[in-house]
């Protein structure tokens, strides 16, 4: 199977690049590498990916329509995986522009193209962002929408693109709404890897809302296992998965937990406006889809991501 990756080098698509390559899929990857955090961990990834055969990556942006449809023409595309996006709810208040030409324009090219181009099936990235600040928990897809931030806005707006597109030009979509994605290789400017670095470095880790929150913590090998079997699954139009474990951590225990075993100072501070207070996502939908899933357990895989992060030092990258 030919398979069309967008954001190839970044945490998750990585990671799902990685595992379809295993399974002897053709894997053209793109991704324009943005400096919204290191540049130089993105290409140690490529690095990784370049040594597989069937990879075959192109630097592209996605708001650059010319360039992406002449990339793409000669390629016989089965299915697209669209995971490129400007990441962060915080900096979406800082430069909001951003992204709504990236994660509103750039999903706009790629969906028209999977449409032009007669895709078997197109798979996006959603977030747990679209609900907002919610107190009713477990969130399944099905409750009412409401973002807190511009970036969880711009997925909202793309889970209604997919809708209509799939409505009214039969293009098979699946929107994947993750929650908090931990593990190797994750982003530098996530909780854990900050905390990670802040530990190792001796450097004051700031932790937001006094750690009085929640995150529905998921690992990552969790996810791509999903989004594997989700490209076998038989779409009859649209659907939304919320991609969690349904367990959410206080995040104040997990500093607890950390602190037992090293040293990091750590100061308290106000929850931020672009935050939301709680995540915990319901996976009744996506068990019942795909059957035989497991959610590894946090702490396990926590410790198993230190290990990695001191091992590839890569507070130094």
């Amino acid at each position: 199977m030919n398979i069309l990756i967008t954001g190839a080098v970044g945490f998750i698509g990585f990671n799902l690049c990685e595992s379809l390559l295993k399974k002897k899929h053709k894997i053209y990857g793109i991704d324009n590498f943005d400096n919204y955090y290191s540049i130089k961990i993105k290409k140690k990834r490529l690095e990784i990916l370049n040594k597989r055969k069937k990879f075959y990556f192109k630097k592209i942006d996605i708001t650059q329509k010319s360039r992406l449809f002449n990339f793409f023409k000669k390629k016989k595309i089965d299915i697209i995986i669209h995971l490129a996006a400007q990441a962060g709810v915080r900096y979406s208040l800082i430069n909001p522009k951003k992204y709504v030409d990236v994660n509103i324009l750039g999903f706009f090219n790629i969906i028209e193209l999977a449409r032009e181009t007669n895709i078997k099936k197109f798979i996006y990235a959603s977030s747990s962002s679209v609900y907002g600040d919610s107190k009713k928990f477990p969130l399944s897809e099905n409750q009412k929408l409401n973002p807190k931030n511009i970036y969880g806005l711009t997925k909202k707006m793309n889970e209604q693109i997919a809708a209509m597109y799939s409505k009214f030009f039969g293009l098979k979509c699946i929107g994947l709404r993750f929650f908090t994605i931990y593990g190797e290789w994750g982003r530098p400017d996530m909780f854990l890897l900050k905390l990670f670095n802040a530990s190792l470095q001796n450097k004051k880790f700031y932790l937001n809302n006094y750690g009085n929150h929640k995150r529905d913590f998921t690992y990552i090998d969790d996810a791509i296992k999903i989004v594997l079997k989700l490209i076998n699954y038989k779409i009859v139009n649209n659907e939304i998965f919320n991609i969690c474990s349904n367990k959410p951590i206080k995040i104040l225990d997990i500093i607890k937990y950390f602190k037992e075993k090293n040293n990091v100072e750590v100061k308290l501070i106000e929850m931020h406006k672009a935050d939301v207070k709680d995540t915990h996502g319901d996976n009744t939908k996506i068990k019942r889809v795909l059957k035989r899933i497991k959610f590894s357990g946090f702490y396990k895989c926590f410790e198993t991501t230190y290990e990695w992060y001191k091992q590839n030092n890569i507070n130094k990258i």
